[in-house]
């Protein structure tokens, strides 16, 4: 056996060319499950004590903003961004507020109330189409973008908010435009523009390229201003734009718990964390990430499907014979790491799972004794087989509570027969 475990796997990851941290530098996340991913048409606003909970599990998994509503969307908004804006101030959370608006002073007003009753600086996301169909259905000229943007930036800088300047749709945008208006933002104060993929158009060449094309702006026109990427889920492309977008020069990217949002949603912002995390760009704790992911499920009242990576019910369970006979050969050399990963490319102890053996009738007789094992039964053959026979006669896994009930029947029958 080899003295170090990790040399029995071979990475094509990383045999050729080793993806570094891009520049070295830290990256940071924006989480929209309580905005951007309440859009859904599918979810449930959940209740302010669980939106409290929820934004300590941002805090526990190393978030660094939490973007907390729209307070220009009525006084319940307000009232609740309030409330969690208190909650980080009250409980010293790492994680920084901002909140969401259009650039109108409408919008940015409760922003500005809020944080001077709170005390602290909510950072204001002012955003505003920028694509050409968009500009054509709504009958904007580009000029008034750019002045409405500029007055909105400089309204919310004077009052002491911080803005990250947002352009709807930029993945189908003009590079022409977007460049007049990500330097009239930069000129007018914002201190982050942000690039959007409102209805995920963008692949991951698309998206280096705006990237690239954008972080020249903001790098020549001032160095200290920071790009966002903002990813939507329309192709399933969610994660892999938002490293894409990473590796192009974005300092920050966006998603929600879950990738719960308008549409099909945003960026699940879980399995970026946890792409990061497994390619060493990342070294947050995510051992909560999981009960993070599952509380928002249950508290939005979508389900997380069975299938869904990592923290989806089935992500490490395995009824398969070959799999689960793999997995148990390798904890009887006395390794978890080795049984975590023998059949699993993702580690599930990382994130405080573990792998799950099942009965069902793909199974192999090492199954059930695994099963009989980790439950207290005699390892016996004869109740083994039995089991397995049952197994073999189904069409699906059987519940632990059959199982029971079958070891129950033979251990009684065992002692009748004395």
């Amino acid at each position: 056996m080899s003295e170090n475990l990790e040399d029995l796997i071979y990475d094509w990851n990383v045999a050729v060319e080793q993806a570094p941290r891009p520049g070295g530098k830290r990256i940071e996340f924006d989480d929209e499950t309580l905005r951007d991913g309440l859009q859904s048409p599918s979810v449930t606003d959940p209740s302010l004590e669980e939106k409290i909970r929820i934004l300590h599990y941002m805090d526990a998994i190393g978030i660094d903003n939490a973007d907390i509503g729209l307070p220009g969307a009525g006084p319940h908004v307000q009232k609740t961004v309030e409330a969690l804006a208190r909650e980080i101030v009250e409980k010293k959370l790492k994680v920084y507020p901002s909140a969401a608006g259009r650039t109108h002073e409408h919008d940015i007003r409760p922003i500005i109330d809020i944080s001077q009753r709170v005390g602290i600086a909510i950072e204001a996301d002012l955003f505003i189409g920028s694509s050409p169909i968009r500009q054509f259905t709504e009958e904007w000229d580009l000029d008034w973008i750019i002045e409405q943007s500029a007055k909105a930036v400089r309204f919310a800088v004077s009052n002491g908010i911080p803005v990250m300047y947002v352009t709807e749709d930029t993945t189908r945008a003009k590079p022409e435009d977007v460049e007049k208006l990500y330097v009239a933002a930069i000129e007018a104060g914002a201190s982050r523009i942000c690039i959007a993929d409102t209805v995920g158009h963008a692949t991951p060449w698309g998206v280096r390229n705006v990237v690239h094309f954008v972080r020249k702006i903001a790098d020549r026109e001032n160095p200290n201003v920071k790009v966002d990427w903002h990813g939507h889920q329309d192709r399933g492309l969610g994660v892999i734009n938002s490293i894409a977008a990473i590796e192009a020069g974005a300092d920050r990217v966006h998603g929600s718990a879950g990738g719960i949002g308008e549409r099909v949603g945003n960026t699940p912002i879980d399995l970026l964390m946890v792409n990061l995390k497994l390619m060493g760009w990342i070294d947050n704790d995510l051992s909560s990430l999981g009960e993070y992911v599952r509380f928002v499920s249950k508290a939005v009242h979508v389900p997380l499907p069975d299938q869904y990576p990592v923290f989806g019910k089935d992500a490490f369970r395995t009824g398969t014979g070959v799999h689960a006979a793999a997995i148990i050969k390798a904890r009887k050399k006395g390794s978890e790491w080795l049984a975590d990963r023998v059949y699993s490319g993702v580690p599930a102890g990382m994130f405080g799972l573990q792998q799950i053996i099942e009965v069902g009738p793909m199974c192999g007789l090492s199954n059930v004794v695994y099963w009989l094992a980790a439950h207290g039964y005699p390892q016996e053959e004869p109740l083994a087989k039995e089991i397995f026979q049952l197994a073999k006669s189904t069409n699906r896994v059987l519940t632990d509570e059959e199982l029971h009930s079958c070891a129950m029947r033979w251990q009684e029958a065992r002692v009748a027969e004395r």
